[in-house]
């Protein structure tokens, strides 16, 4: 049975967006729900819906809720969807939703299509209204014998005046909302937001330190037991030194993802990524560049490619595409492995800070690519788009969480199972042969590839075998990881490695381009052009940034 549903609301742009959005959710989720828009409440006579969903402008609340009970008067069930609400807040006005949902008995949730915030917690609220016998009892029925525009009106005011209060009535506020004001404070915003990353990447590595360590023990003695096991000969080097240590490099950091994906879900469900877009949003039109931009590349870090697809909501094709050239600097998760086997092993004592370093340059650097491709003659304008769109600051539910971690964690393994894997199987070739030696690798097909490209890199303090390690994360960055594991023997730190050379190295990793994959949706919603131009220009600003902290380092060190 299909749920037949109407969407009515004062802007038709609001409407429109959400129904779109609601029902190709709902299509992939397999409920049985049809979104039909509807301009006004007359236009519901004569239809059988199930429930109308009511897109509430926070800026306009009470022309907005002067709908309410028209709808609520044709006896219709209703939800209400909350949207703008840190516009609200702009104007130092804060809206008590418990209690709004309270007075005017009907479900209330807050939601932002751009954002992708809250729409399936709408979903789940359409669906158990649906299920919900109507009800009669409503206060708004006693109203219909005098039911004209003044007498609705003074119900919707008095609803607002015990619902809508001053930012300086404290008293009236919520525990929420006061930590809302805090984090998205002008001046304690940017502070909190620094302080709450350092905390995640300190909790990252120290927590994640001992099941690592496990694994890697783990692993190991697999290796010993193996070993005593097998006769010597090609197949059994390729299933311990090949796929064992290769692919069991990548799965060690496994707890150190997982910890860091858990502190991003509960910074996404709770609504402070929003935050954090809106504390950057000022700084970014300060240097001339999108409001709205700063969405997609927070979601880089997850990864490029959903980010750079995420882009497509802005309007301008100009701002559009540079969003695009925009992403690849954030640091995906891809990166992160990499990340933290150099870190661990050269930055004892100064982890968290040096991997918000690697955050912050990748940042620092798009914003002046941003600026610099900003007067050009291709994305030269004016722009005053903002983040006008904040979703409601709530506590996180541990389904949501757990969720959001798991699929994070099994595009991982995927990852591990197959690029990885195959990865580490041709690396391990590459290096067995045509000697059949481990031991002898400087006669290798590997090595022969490594000093074709090596002098290109040598000025930046690597060797044959790290501009190896860079060709195989064309891929994936994690293949990286797993190709040091079979060149080093998982011990990187006796392998000729500096601290200098280990920082270049994990600079040219942040800064050239992600994957093969990215560079596929950069030329889908892109165009050729700049894909191909975002893959000369980041490794060339790999070179250039590697080359001259290594240079200019090894005249301080």
């Amino acid at each position: 049975m299909v749920h037949k549903i109407a969407v009515i609301g004062l802007t038709q742009s609001g409407k429109s967006s959400l129904t779109r959005a609601l029902q190709r959710l709902a299509d992939q989720g397999k409920r049985p729900f049809q979104f039909t828009e509807v301009h006004n409440p007359d236009e519901l006579h004569g239809h059988a819906f199930d429930v109308v969903l009511q897109v509430v402008d926070s800026t306009r609340l009470e022309e907005s809720l002067m709908l309410t009970p028209h709808i609520i008067d044709e006896q219709q069930k209703i939800v209400l969807a909350i949207g703008r609400y840190d516009l609200l807040l702009k104007t130092d006005h804060s809206l008590n939703l418990p209690k709004l949902e309270q007075l005017i008995g009907v479900p209330t949730c807050r939601v932002s299509v751009r954002l992708n915030y809250g729409l399936p917690n709408c979903l789940d609220i359409l669906e158990t209204t649906i299920r919900k016998p109507a009800s009669t009892a409503h206060p708004i029925y006693h109203l219909r014998d005098q039911g004209d525009e003044d007498t609705y009106r003074a119900y919707v005011h008095g609803i607002l005046t015990e619902t809508l209060t001053h930012a300086k009535d404290d008293k009236h506020q919520t525990s929420l909302e006061r930590i809302d004001k805090v984090l998205t404070n002008p001046w304690l915003g940017f502070p909190i937001m620094m302080a709450i990353l350092y905390f995640v990447f300190w909790c990252t590595f120290t927590l994640g330190a001992y099941p690592q360590a496990w694994i890697e023990g783990g692993i190991d003695a697999m290796s010993q037991w193996l070993w005593s096991l097998l006769t010597p000969s090609w197949w059994s080097s390729l299933l311990i030194d090949g796929v064992l240590q290769g692919v069991g490099a990548v799965l060690a950091f496994l707890p150190n993802i997982i910890i860091l994906f858990f502190f991003i879900s509960l910074m996404e469900d709770s609504g402070y990524m929003a935050r954090e877009a809106y504390i950057m949003d000022t700084i970014m039109h300060r240097v001339g560049l999108h409001g709205r931009s700063f969405i997609p590349m927070l979601m880089g870090f997850g990864c490029n490619v959903p980010a750079i697809m995420a882009a497509r909501d802005i309007q301008n094709p100009k701002d559009r595409v540079l969003t695009m050239l925009m992403v690849p600097f954030m640091s995906c998760s891809a990166r992160l492995p990499v990340y933290m086997l150099f870190v661990d092993t050269f930055f004892e004592r100064h982890k968290a800070l040096v991997m918000i370093s690697l955050y912050a340059i990748g940042i620092c650097l798009s914003v002046i690519f941003a600026v610099i491709m900003k007067r050009t003659k291709w994305f030269k304008q004016d722009n005053d788009d903002t983040v006008n769109e904040l979703p409601e600051f709530r506590i996180p539910k541990a389904r949501n969480t757990a969720a959001h971690i798991w699929e994070r964690v099994a595009d991982y393994l995927q990852k591990i199972c197959t690029v990885i894997l195959w990865a580490s199987i041709i690396i391990w070739a590459l290096e067995y042969f045509p000697t059949q030696d481990l031991n002898d690798l400087e006669h290798s097909y590997l090595a022969s590839i490594g000093q074709f490209v090596a002098p290109l890199l040598e000025p930046l303090g690597f060797d044959w075998k790290m501009s190896v390690c860079l060709l195989t994360g064309l891929p994936a960055k994690e293949a990286i990881v797993s190709t040091l594991a079979i060149l080093y023997g998982g011990d990187i730190s006796a392998a000729g490695f500096t601290p200098l050379t280990a920082f270049s190295f994990m600079l040219f990793v942040l800064l050239y381009f992600p994957c093969v994959a990215t560079i596929a949706t950069l030329h889908r919603e892109a165009g050729k052009k700049w894909a191909w131009f975002t893959v000369f220009h980041s490794l060339a600003l790999a070179w250039l940034v590697s080359f001259l902290v290594y240079q200019i380092g090894s005249l301080i060190i």
